[in-house]
């Protein structure tokens, strides 16, 4: 990958370093095993870096073009693919889920221990800015309902993603739908949603419409033999040592798998996924390959949500304050609410063992990292990637 001066697009070289400083001071304390960085404006790459070990026991170097997991960073593709089926007229945002997948006629809302009728239907709105009632079974807190998914092994990798569908319509909504930001598996269930539309599975519809157009050679819901060697390790927050290696279990990417889970099962690289990322910046084009009109991407990355259903928030805390939501991504309203440093409109998401992009209109620039440490947030490093890339800017 050609990368080019900052000083040549607007970032100041020297303070653009902090960036490296960052990461290694991570390294350094024991934290993180390793990462990739990427800076881009203007449509150049100004910063590409590695840093660490992509496996820390057999201190194996980071590559370029290491694979990570990058969970939740599914969830943008997804909108993508969303908006897609939308421009060839497919649905209407505020259809019932109901209207394509009819097992969702008869949810049920879970209230005070008892099961109630939704107040209105679920719409496909509600899946795509977290809405819907749905939940995230016990990743982020407990609850009846997420116990229940627990109980029912929602999100097994051996079904398909249309079984999926199936199987989470059976449990009761935590929420009446449009309530409250809730997060959840919505975005698994637009996977199924773009399998009704389209005819194909999930992931050959990603395969045609976007990995193909783009470039991009990595990024799939499965891993080939010839490319496990690429794989980082995946490594969890210990509670004796710093960082402490995952149990393969993990690892769902073989062929065997059947659930293509459009909220979190793809695995990709940092140069595939500025790939993508250049291209929602650009407005749906990349390289003359247009996947979706500009007008889409406007609507994928304004605000969706209303006062009552902010904030975008996990559980108890606020990490997202200054937040709103979009199609499938986090929305940037006010920089100052949380002291998340960037510009209005920016825009992205991060995933589970903390990897994390922004692309900013504004400042027409992309920002990506990508390490493999769970769980995400458990350190301040996304807001500290976000203040080192931003405070470089001439």
């Amino acid at each position: 990958m050609n990368v080019e001066k900052p000083e040549k697009h607007g970032l100041h070289p020297g303070r653009l370093n902090r960036v490296n400083r960052l990461m290694e001071r991570y390294i350094d304390q024991g934290k993180m095993a390793g990462m990739v960085t990427l800076v881009a404006r203007h449509g150049q790459v100004v910063h590409f870096e590695t840093h660490g070990h992509a496996d820390q026991q057999s201190q194996k170097q980071m590559p370029p073009d290491t694979i990570f997991r990058i969970f939740s960073m599914t969830k943008p593709i997804t909108g993508a693919a969303l908006m897609i089926c939308h421009e060839e007229g497919w649905f209407n945002v505020v259809d019932p889920v109901s209207k394509y997948l009819p097992e969702f006629e008869d949810v049920m809302v879970w209230e005070d221990g008892e099961l109630v009728d939704p107040i209105r239907p679920m719409t496909i709105q509600d899946l795509y800015r977290h809405t819907s009632g749905l939940t995230y079974g016990g990743l982020f807190g407990s609850h009846p309902v997420a116990e229940m998914y627990s109980e029912a092994n929602i999100g097994d990798p051996g079904r398909t993603t249309r079984q999926f569908a199936q199987d989470i319509a059976k449990m009761p909504l935590r929420h009446q739908p449009g309530e409250t930001w809730h997060y959840s598996m919505g975005m698994d269930v637009l996977g199924a949603l773009i399998e009704v539309f389209s005819g194909q599975k999930f992931g050959e519809f990603l395969q045609e419409r976007i990995f193909d157009p783009l470039g991009m050679v990595d990024t799939a819901f499965t891993i080939p033999p010839e490319k496990e060697e690429r794989l980082a390790t995946l490594y969890q927050v210990g509670k004796t040592d710093p960082l402490e290696k995952v149990d393969a279990a993990w690892d769902r990417y073989t062929a065997d798998v059947q659930f293509e889970s459009g909220g979190g099962g793809l695995l990709s690289t940092v140069p595939d996924y500025y790939r993508f990322a250049q291209c929602l910046l650009n407005g749906g084009v990349l390289d003359g390959e247009r996947i979706l009109g500009r007008k889409s991407v406007e609507l994928m990355r304004s605000n969706a949500l209303e006062p009552p259903q902010m904030p975008v928030a996990f559980e108890e805390t606020e990490p997202f304050a200054g937040f709103g939501y979009g199609v499938c991504v986090k929305v940037m309203q006010d920089p100052a609410a949380g002291g998340w440093m960037g510009s209005v409109g920016d825009f992205g998401w991060g995933g589970y063992a903390e990897t994390y992009h922004i692309i900013d209109p504004a400042e027409d620039m992309v920002s990506i990292m990508m390490m493999q440490c769970i769980p995400s947030m458990h350190y301040p490093i996304r807001k500290e990637f976000r203040t080192a890339v931003y405070q470089a800017l001439e």
